[in-house]
């Protein structure tokens, strides 16, 4: 297993602004391609203007062939525009990690 992290550093006071905008426009279409986050959640300590997004997929080519497809849907499309538009994000990382040896045991 392989987890996707995505770590979004936000303006000020707008990770949940980000956090709605994907709700509301983003989330059904990377549901449908890419499964429900392990975790969602935006910076209470330390980076607190920030929302972290982390995927889990089962290996690096379900990995591939899932965030192409998401790519290629409209819906998305249309997200990612309205994102930008918005303005709410300053900086994004993605990372990917392959599980530990004892995950979920």
């Amino acid at each position: 297993m392989i987890f996707e992290v995505h770590r979004y550093k936000c303006r000020y006071l707008r990770a949940p602004d980000q956090v709605k905008l994907y709700d509301e426009l983003g989330r059904a279409a990377h549901d449908r391609h890419c499964g429900k986050p392990v975790v969602a959640g935006v910076g209470e300590t330390g980076e607190v203007d920030s929302y972290t997004h982390i995927v889990a997929y089962e290996t690096a080519a379900d990995r591939l062939r899932r965030r192409e497809a998401l790519m290629k849907d409209p819906e998305w499309q249309a997200f990612m525009r309205a994102s930008r538009d918005a303005g709410n994000i300053l900086s994004r990382e993605i990372h990917v990690l392959r599980a530990a040896s004892f995950f979920g045991k």
